[in-house]
């Protein structure tokens, strides 16, 4: 800190000095409490989970798969459908069951938020149990 005492005029001088030691304390404090914080925040839990005993479902004689193209149009096996056609089209397709599982498979450039839709499609029309078909990769030893 720095001052100047000039008994020769009534004006004082501005002093252009900045102390910078407050201010590298407080940065100092900050990087001790992000530091302190930083692996609290990214804890992993080791969890030994059990192996699953169930065995895997048959696959019926008739699958009906619901195809979503990347112009976004449906298909329910071979047959384009529009979208106001789809509840009806698998109320004839199921024969009213709409506990039946429906496939439903998409392709890969379709967007999440175009799929959703036609999942709430399905769900409109009273189709809950919707199966999600996709490749299965083979494992390179």
């Amino acid at each position: 800190m720095s001052v100047r005492l000039n008994h020769g005029g009534d004006d004082l001088e501005a002093v252009h000095e900045i102390n910078v030691t407050p201010f590298i304390d407080v940065i100092l404090v900050l990087l001790i409490i992000f530091m302190v914080a930083a692996p609290l925040a990214t804890v992993d839990i080791a969890v030994n989970l059990p192996a699953a005993s169930a065995k895997p479902q048959q696959r019926p004689d008739k699958p009906v798969y619901l195809t979503v193209k990347p112009d976004l149009t449906l298909t329910v096996g071979n047959d384009t459908v529009s979208r106001d056609a789809l509840s009806s089209t698998l109320e004839r397709t199921f024969e009213g069951k709409k506990d039946q599982p429906l496939f439903l498979r998409a392709d890969k450039t379709v967007q999440y938020g175009d799929l959703m839709e036609v999942m709430n499609l399905l769900r409109t029309a009273g189709y809950l149990k919707i199966a999600l078909v996709g490749l299965e990769r083979v494992s390179q030893p």
